[in-house]
């Protein structure tokens, strides 16, 4: 149904329906405060859309889809009224306040997703009746506090999505007993402590992991390695240390290629109750991936404190697509078998301690399109010929060859002018010091001595101070000597 720049009209509510969707027009205008459907209404998607004002209370309708809207105000009240709600998604409008305790009415919610809003308070207490919830996504609001203890009973979740919050606190031990999370995203947040190391035998199918934009300390745990599903590791931005752990370079989905599914049925039954979307960083930009997320494969362990060498296992990884390592402490070369790493098309190793040249692999990473590296010559072959604009290596001042203006030999004879031209000053300072001292003597010998021969007051004044320093001298030396007879022989009497 196209009703572009369209009301909804009233007749409409009147029908009898069990699946409406009046999805991604251009409908625009208020819905009544409340709509009541028959027993059999299934799905009402009024989602992306310009539909205004606020949430109207729902009867008697499963799914609904009221995401990318303008709706504005609270959530009502008593929306727990609406008990036979299984999907609830009312993301990407402008709803405000916090979030109705009502919602615990719920029985049969599967899906939460309050996404992209302006809610603040705290995530509610009283949701341990909700056993049926498999997703919430309370993403990008303004929430704090911590994670509920209730939380700790839903074996049954399957994404739990809180990124860009105010939330804080250590979030793990909440979150132990949820053994069947697939996605967890705690990103940009203030959580503390650190990653658990049973998070592999607890969470066995995690696929996604976003931690990033947090306070989270220690090392990475080597149990991150026994999650065959991960695909996405965001651990950027924490005070993480440590190395990197040789293992990664097992992670199974990382080395196999994934073939991204679409379903183009549109029946009730094969309709997704939640598209999962996440932000990351890849080619230095914040992006957002939907549809495509099953298929994107990353690694992000920037900002932290991560010190050590690049574990060569790591090029094990070969349908990895991005890698950011920068902004670290990592010492080293480029793992020379880089190149295996063929699906890489960003790779950031930038503000660390890494030495040496850029391997001759690389330029067999053909998909390779934004990096950030080290110094020496630009490769030219493959891709890396085709990178004609000088500004992709802005960020690497010790690169040289086409296409920017530095010449490799001129960079490498000016290394060595510089090496030959340290060594002659050390030579040159080291005659100087010897050359010094031999003048330095005479020189002092017969400024003293010299001025004392021809000034008579002032050899008067040198030898008078000479006599009185050895008289006091003297004294001093006579007085302390008798003291000290006198102390022995008083000893020896009383003794």
């Amino acid at each position: 149904m196209d009703s572009s720049f369209n009301t909804i009209p009233e007749w409409l509510w009147k029908l009898d329906f069990g699946w409406l969707d009046l999805s991604r027009n251009q409908l625009y205008g208020r819905l009544p405060n409340s709509l009541s459907f028959s027993p059999k209404a299934f799905l009402v998607d009024l989602s992306f859309n310009r539909l205004v004002g606020r949430l109207p209370l729902w009867f008697n309708v499963t799914w609904l889809f009221l995401g990318n809207n303008s709706f504005s105000g609270p959530i009502p009240l008593n929306i727990g009224e609406s008990s036979s709600l299984k999907v609830l998604d009312v993301s990407g409008n402008f709803l405000n306040g916090s979030i109705p305790s009502s919602i615990s009415k719920l029985k049969y919610l599967n899906v939460i997703d309050l996404l992209n809003n302006h809610l603040s308070g705290k995530i509610p207490k009283n949701w341990n009746d909700l056993h049926q919830l498999r997703t919430i996504d309370l993403s990008k609001n303004k929430l704090f506090g911590g994670i509920p203890s209730w939380m700790s009973s839903k074996s049954s979740l399957e994404r739990l999505i809180l990124g860009d919050n105010n939330l804080y606190g250590e979030p793990f031990p909440s979150l132990r007993n949820c053994t069947g999370l697939s996605s967890l995203d705690l990103g940009n947040n203030r959580f503390s402590g650190e990653i658990p190391k049973w998070i592999a035998e607890r969470m066995p199918s995690l696929e996604h992991l976003r931690l990033r934009g947090n306070m989270l300390t220690g090392d990475i745990p080597e149990q991150l390695c026994w999650l065959s599903d991960l695909h996405i590791l965001d651990l950027a931005l924490n005070n993480l240390s440590g190395s990197i752990p040789q293992c990664l370079g097992k992670l199974t989905a990382l080395s196999s290629v994934t073939l991204l599914h679409i379903e183009f049925d549109d029946s009730p039954g094969s309709r997704l109750a939640y598209s999962e979307s996440m932000e990351l960083v890849v080619k230095g930009q914040d992006m957002e991936f939907d549809s495509i997320l099953p298929i994107v494969n990353l690694i992000d362990l920037s900002s932290n404190n991560i010190w050590g060498e690049i574990p060569e296992e790591i090029t094990n990884l070969s349908t990895l697509g991005t890698l950011n390592l920068s902004q670290n402490q990592l010492i080293g070369k480029i793992p020379e078998k880089i190149g295996a790493m063929q699906g890489l098309e960003t790779l950031d190793l930038s503000c660390n301690r890494l030495s040496g040249p850029i391997p001759p692999s690389m330029s067999s990473i053909t998909l390779l399109n934004h990096w950030n590296l080290l110094s020496g010559p630009i490769p030219t072959t493959n891709q890396f010929s085709t990178f004609n604009d000088p500004s992709i290596y802005e960020a690497n001042l010790g690169l040289c060859g086409p296409p920017l203006s530095t010449n490799c030999s001129t960079l490498n004879d000016q290394d060595h002018k510089d090496e030959e031209k340290d060594e002659d000053e050390d030579e040159w300072d080291l005659s100087w010091f010897f050359i010094s001292m031999g003048l330095g003597f005479p020189v002092g010998f017969w400024v003293v001595c010299g001025s004392l021969a021809l000034k008579q007051s002032w050899r008067q004044a040198y030898f008078r101070f000479i006599d009185e320093t050895r008289d006091r001298l003297y004294v001093f030396t006579a007085v302390n000597v008798a003291r000290l007879k006198r102390k022995m022989e008083t000893d020896g009497v009383h003794g």
